[in-house]
C-alpha cells in the first residue's frame, strides 16, 4: 500500500530534503505534493487526496499552526494525520500543535528511520506499511 503525502514548507530546498528523506526511509509513497505555506497546502488538499501532512511551523502567509487550525474546521481535512517538522524544540509550540490536533512531531534534523517510524505511527500501519488486522475480523 502506498500513501499520498504533502510537504508544506516555505523553503523549496527543505521540501526537497524532506521528500528525499521520506523516500530514503522506505516509506511507501505514491504521490508527494508540495506547498510553500499553509494556504497553498490547503489549496492542494482541496484538490487532491492526501493521506498525511508533513508541515513546518514558521512560514509566511499562513503558518503550519494556522493551517492545522483550518484543517480541524473541515469535516474531511480534520481526519488527515499531521506531522509537524521544525527546528523549534520549544515545548510550548510543540504542545500547541499537539493540542490543536497534530498527530506527531519531528525535530529537524532527523533521520530516515525517525521519519518512517513517525509516519507509520500516525497513519496506523505496521513496520511493513500494512494496516493492522483488527480483532473484530471486519473487512471494511
Amino acid at each position: 500500500m502506498s500513501f499520498n503525502v504533502i510537504v508544506v514548507d516555505d523553503s523549496s530546498s527543505m521540501r526537497a530534503v524532506i521528500k528525499k528523506i521520506i523516500t530514503m526511509s522506505g516509506f511507501k509513497m505514491d504521490q508527494c505534493f508540495e506547498a510553500g505555506n499553509g494556504r497553498e497546502g490547503l489549496e492542494v488538499m482541496s484538490n487532491n487526496w492526501v493521506d498525511v501532512v508533513v508541515t513546518d511551523i514558521n512560514m509566511p502567509v499562513m503558518t503550519g499552526i494556522e493551517m492545522l487550525q483550518e484543517m480541524k474546521k473541515d469535516r474531511i481535512l480534520r481526519e488527515i494525520p499531521i506531522i509537524v517538522v521544525s527546528t523549534e524544540a520549544n515545548t510550548e509550540r510543540v504542545r500547541e500543535a499537539i493540542e490543536i490536533g497534530a498527530s506527531g512531531f519531528i525535530k529537524k534534523p532527523f533521520t530516515p528511520e525517525e521519519c518512517r517510524k513517525t509516519l507509520y505511527e500516525v497513519i496506523g500501519v505496521d513496520e511493513d506499511g500494512n494496516y493492522q488486522e483488527d480483532d473484530e475480523g471486519l473487512d471494511f
